[in-house]
């Protein structure tokens, strides 16, 4: 065996491994939460930008 079949392998299998411990809620959940975050990021940004301008 090649060093890169093993790393392959190695790799394949974390992957897998991942795989079968995720469920679709958990992803959603996490795909929801970034999207609240982004949001508040942006939201709380443009706040700090507009009150700095006024200063």
């Amino acid at each position: 065996m090649k060093l890169n079949d093993i790393r392959i392998s190695a790799i394949g299998g974390t992957i897998c491994s991942i795989w079968a411990s995720l469920s679709l809620g958990d992803v959603l959940q996490t795909v929801l939460m970034a999207a609240l975050g982004t949001i508040a990021s942006f939201a709380t940004s443009r706040l700090l930008g507009k009150y700095v301008r006024k200063k």
